[in-house]
């Protein structure tokens, strides 16, 4: 791909999580943090990150790369938190599964406010050569899952899923299954440090509770399409 594009005079606006880190002991997550991931998805975010990077130092390609915490909002149906199967559970009026420490600090990404970020970065040429950590806001799952069901017009019920259960679970549900390389995001404080973007770009968040009655909204329909019901 990057030679490909090499040849087009291109330029790749990557999207990117976080995953390369590894734990960082409740440290906010800064971009000049060093790529500490242990697990293969980790690893295998640090090996493409580096390679991008390379690329560009090399001449080859212009590249820039965006990093978003967990995911939330329209369309975000495979997340391992607030995806279809906590939706579904919560307009069943089910308990939903919860991983580590529901209260600590934790940073959240909601998927429109990714997409405008993107597009501020493809339109600063300053931006390009380097990872940014987009704007986000950090509360708690527990907030998360409150601004959920308020929105839904009923409260979240939840059950802690320990390491065990979630390997059982795993079996069964593959996106369970690959949280377990994941699980410290949940075990510590999970803050992501965007303020050299806010410095440089400013930031356009969209307000949470807003944020979270378009995403309730979007669920309640795609869960009721016949598809969906058939799948």
């Amino acid at each position: 791909i990057i030679d490909g594009m090499a040849q087009t005079n291109a330029r790749l606006v990557f999207v990117d999580n976080l995953y390369m880190y590894g734990p960082t002991h409740g440290r906010p997550i800064r971009e000049d943090m060093p790529y500490a991931a242990d697990g293969p998805k980790g690893k295998t975010r640090a090996a493409i990150a580096t390679m991008l990077l390379d690329a560009h130092a090399a001449g080859k390609v212009k590249v820039v790369i965006g990093r978003a915490s967990d995911f939330f909002g329209p369309r975000a149906t495979d997340t391992a938190i607030f995806g279809d199967r906590f939706f579904e559970a919560v307009f069943a009026g089910k308990p939903v599964d919860t991983f580590g420490d529901v209260n600590l600090p934790h940073t959240y990404t909601y998927v429109p406010d990714f997409a405008r970020a993107l597009i501020t970065l493809s339109r600063h040429e300053e931006a390009y050569g380097r990872a940014w950590h987009v704007p986000n806001t950090t509360v708690s799952t527990a907030e998360m899952m409150r601004l959920f069901g308020e929105a839904a017009g009923t409260p979240v019920k939840s059950r802690k899923v320990n390491r065990l259960m979630l390997s059982m679970v795993g079996l069964f549900v593959p996106i369970v299954r690959e949280m377990k390389e994941m699980l410290y995001e949940f075990e510590e404080a999970y803050v992501v440090d965007d303020s050299d973007f806010r410095a440089s770009f400013g930031a356009e968040l969209t307000p949470l509770p807003e944020a979270a009655a378009a995403t309730v909204a979007w669920f309640r329909q795609h869960l009721a399409t016949p598809m969906k019901q058939a799948a």
